[in-house]
């Protein structure tokens, strides 16, 4: 009875295992299956997006994290404007700040500039998008090549550091 069991089993494994080509269409024709492609790369699990290049008021971006956030530099000869965007950099982004601060090296001291809060008519009371300093050592010095200027903020109790580029196609009057 065992051996007919055995063998019964045996026989409902080999049929459903089966090397019937009848029972698939993919494999009774000659042409490959079209919803099967070999030659595309597999759909991307990380969302692509453009790397902006200015900011909404035309300046440069500064990276703020793994783009969680950028700021945007603003300046003339006289002052220099920071602005919190979104990691689009497209929107501002009020923050909980009173000041915010850049280091630089001038004649290979370190110096450290506060930029104070100067919110906009649309940010919440209490908030700001936008920083302000008005000093013109830091406007004078913040696209020297040797002056390494980096921004460091802190955004909802987390602290970014990011590194200020200039931009040496792009022309200040100064």
């Amino acid at each position: 009875m065992t051996n007919k069991l055995f063998c019964f089993g045996l026989l409902v494994i080999a049929s459903a295992v089966g090397c019937n080509k009848e029972d698939s269409p993919a494999q009774s024709s000659n042409k490959p299956d079209a919803s099967i492609r070999m030659d595309t790369p597999p759909p991307a699990t990380v969302e692509l997006h453009e790397h902006p290049s200015e900011g909404p008021h035309h300046g440069s971006l500064i990276e703020l994290g793994n783009e969680e956030f950028h700021a945007e530099l603003v300046h003339d000869d006289k002052s220099v404007t920071i602005y919190i965007l979104d990691g689009a950099a497209k929107s501002s982004v009020p923050i909980d700040a009173s000041e915010l601060v850049i280091n630089l090296l001038h004649d290979g001291k370190p110096e450290q500039f506060k930029l104070v809060a100067a919110p906009e008519e649309s940010d919440p009371s209490g908030k700001s998008s936008r920083f302000v300093s008005n000093d013109p050592e830091l406007a004078g010095h913040i696209d020297d090549d040797a002056a390494a200027p980096k921004l460091s903020i802190t955004i909802n109790g987390k602290s970014y550091r990011g590194v200020i580029t200039h931009d040496h196609d792009h022309d200040h009057a100064h």
